[in-house]
């Protein structure tokens, strides 16, 4: 029998996208602050609506659920799914009102398709006349990645909440799976401070490329920081409609490409070579993953390139092969080549290596999305165990060991979770690529933008532009939004509509 959920139910759930509505208009202030630095009045205004579109929002959501105790330590699993897909939704919307009111955007679903790719990290974008685009709203745009690779929730969890109970059911929801300390609210805290020192090394560095590259001051300061952002947190946005093929600067791509590696490791990887613990790296079965099949799909990108002779010699193919396999490996989405060089110049084959290196990832609790490689080193574990059972006694015990972080015995619940998990990711990277075919796109064009929609990657063939069909647009917000959630709050929210209506 389905359960109907109650009203207290109801109220937690408000009570808390009440707050995450606050948080995103603290989170305006900082957009607000550049337009009033740099003298951009209309901006200013964009900011002040949207600052107070966010209060007025949360501060009703808190007030229609009029709980006046504290609500978090009564969280359960399907409160804390719930509010963390809810909050996309909604961070979505609220997000979009300051972009659209920019002028920039042919209409408002277009706004919210950059602003769910922002949040998802994607990097997918319909604005228009990017270049004329202000400081203040480029600032929002590359601030929402950075806000959403680490997690809406987790500036949540660090604000408002105190008691871990109810902190880890919205952290599990907004698709973490590992814990860096043992309390929950500490993990945030050392996801967000390492995030703030890359963010303070790595823009003084790219700034530095910059100037020698000959960029204003100002200028390389803020794009230094925007560009940082957006490729430690994996995203993909860029201040310029170029992307980085802007800069034209072999040194500029390096330094971004390291970046990107960066971003996608595991933030507990982060944290043990951090505290002294440097050999991790070698012995992480996560990063094997994760290099092996980039050495792969390198491979295969690179042949079919060879055989078409697109980028003779070493360094045109590091920088237009390796760049963009690498970019796409990561999720980040940044390109050094246009979007319909793609579809004009590269093979049937390196389509198929590159898209196969978006559709794997990263690394788990990173900024990056797709399968992830640790899944993908569970799987082969798992194959691995299965032709060792069968090659040997019936009556044998075989246990598959594999190190992450620490040494782990392969169980049942790892193997079932990592084969659902790239299933959902094949059935949504499907569903996109069917619509694509269905709205008049060849279905090699269709798989490439489903992939770097649902896996939050961002590299585009030339289908995503502000011209494409309206339910093409709202499929592609939904694959970001289900990809960056890995499905399971997704699913959870389906089941408490449905439960709202048939429930006894």
């Amino acid at each position: 029998m389905i359960i109907r959920p109650s009203l207290k139910d109801i109220k937690i759930i408000l009570s808390n996208l009440g707050k995450i509505s606050i948080i995103l208009g603290i989170v305006m202030v900082f957009p607000l602050l550049i337009a009033i630095l740099f003298k951009e009045t209309d901006p200013m205004y964009d900011y002040l609506i949207g600052i107070f579109a966010s209060f007025i929002t949360g501060l009703f959501l808190i007030q229609l659920s009029s709980l006046k105790d504290k609500t978090d330590s009564k969280i359960k699993w399907m409160h804390g799914m719930t509010v963390v897909s809810l909050s996309w939704i909604m961070a979505m919307v609220l997000g979009a009102i300051p972009l659209y009111l920019s002028g920039h955007f042919r209409s408002f679903l277009d706004a919210c398709f950059d602003t769910m790719s922002g949040f998802a990290t994607t990097g997918l974008a319909l604005i228009t006349d990017l270049d004329h685009l202000s400081y203040a709203h480029n600032m929002w745009r590359h601030l929402m990645i950075f806000l959403g690779g680490q997690g809406i929730i987790l500036v949540g969890l660090t604000l408002f909440m105190s008691r871990t109970r109810g902190a880890f059911r919205l952290y599990v929801g907004e698709a973490r799976e590992e814990n860096i300390l043992p309390n929950v609210i500490e993990t945030v805290r050392v996801i967000w401070s390492l995030s703030i020192v890359y963010l303070i090394l790595g823009s003084t560095i790219l700034t530095i490329i910059m100037l020698f590259e000959g960029i204003p001051l100002s200028k390389a300061v803020l794009h230094g920081i925007w560009i940082f952002m957006a490729t430690f947190d994996t995203g993909g946005f860029a201040p310029q409609s170029q992307n980085i093929l802007y800069y034209h600067s072999p040194l500029f791509e390096l330094a971004t490409m390291f970046i990107m590696l960066l971003g996608a490791m595991n933030f507990r990887l982060h944290y043990a070579l951090w505290t002294g613990n440097r050999k991790e790296i070698f012995r992480d079965i996560e990063i094997a993953s994760f290099f092996i099949t980039m050495g792969l799909t390198f491979f295969i990108t690179s042949l079919g390139l060879s055989r078409a002779d697109v980028y003779p010699g070493a360094i045109p193919m590091f920088r237009k092969g390796f760049y963009q396999l690498v970019s796409g490996h990561t999720g980040t989405g940044y390109a050094t080549i246009y979007p319909r060089q793609f579809i004009n110049e590269w093979t049937a084959l390196a389509i198929m290596g590159l898209s196969t290196a978006m559709a794997l990832g990263g690394g788990v609790c990173s900024t990056t999305g797709g399968i992830k490689a640790l899944r993908i080193g569970i799987i082969y574990k798992a194959f691995s165990q299965e032709i060792k059972h069968l090659l040997t006694s019936e009556l044998a015990v075989i246990i598959q060991r594999f190190h992450h972080i620490k040494d782990n015995i392969l169980n049942d619940k790892q193997i079932k979770m990592a084969f659902l998990v790239t299933f959902n990711y094949l059935i949504l990277f499907g569903i996109g690529a069917l619509f694509g075919v269905f709205y008049g796109y060849p279905l090699m064009d269709s798989i490439f933008e489903s992939i770097s929609a649902a896996a939050n990657v961002g590299l585009s063939c030339g289908i995503t532009t502000p011209f494409m069909p309206t339910g093409l647009k709202i499929v592609y917000i939904i694959e970001m939004w289900a990809g960056r959630l890995e499905f399971m709050s997704i699913f959870v929210l389906a089941g408490l509509l449905v439960s709202m209506i048939r429930g006894k």
